[in-house]
C-alpha cells in the first residue's frame, strides 16, 4: 500500500494558479499530521503548510494569502488539496506531501514530489 500519492503541479507564468492534492492512507486518529514541504533549488528545505489531525492549519509566511489548504477525509484515507494563487517565481521548486504517524515514534512518510515552475 503506497503511503502517499500526489498529483497536480506543473508549469505556469508568475501570477498564475496550481493545485495539488495528496492523498495519505490512513484516518485523522492514526495521522498525527500531514502537509508539504518545499524544496526549491539553491534553499533549504521548507515547511510551507501543515494540517494537524484536528484540522487546525499552518502556513509559511512566504506562502500565507497565497495558498489554502482543505483537507478531507475517507474511511481508510486523508486527503490534502492545496490551492495556490498569485505564484511568484521563488514558489518555484518539488513540493513533497508527508505524513506523521500519531502512533509509536511518529514515523514519517513522504510522497514522490510534484515539481511546479513559475516562470517570470
Amino acid at each position: 500500500q503506497v503511503p502517499l500519492v500526489e498529483s497536480g503541479g506543473g508549469a505556469v507564468q508568475a501570477g498564475g494558479s496550481l493545485s495539488l492534492s495528496c492523498s495519505a492512507s490512513g484516518t485523522t486518529d492514526t495521522i498525527k499530521r500531514m502537509g508539504w514541504y518545499r524544496q526549491s533549488p539553491g534553499k533549504q528545505r521548507e515547511l510551507i503548510v501543515t494540517v494537524t489531525s484536528d484540522g487546525a492549519k499552518t502556513y509559511a509566511d512566504s506562502v500565507k494569502g497565497r495558498f489554502s489548504v482543505v483537507r478531507g477525509v475517507t474511511s481508510k484515507t486523508v486527503n490534502l488539496y492545496l490551492s495556490m494563487l498569485h505564484l511568484q517565481s521563488d514558489d518555484t521548486g518539488i513540493y513533497y506531501c508527508y505524513k506523521q504517524g500519531s502512533t509509536g515514534s511518529g514515523q514519517m512518510a513522504w510522497g514522490q514530489g510534484t515539481q511546479v515552475t513559475v516562470s517570470s
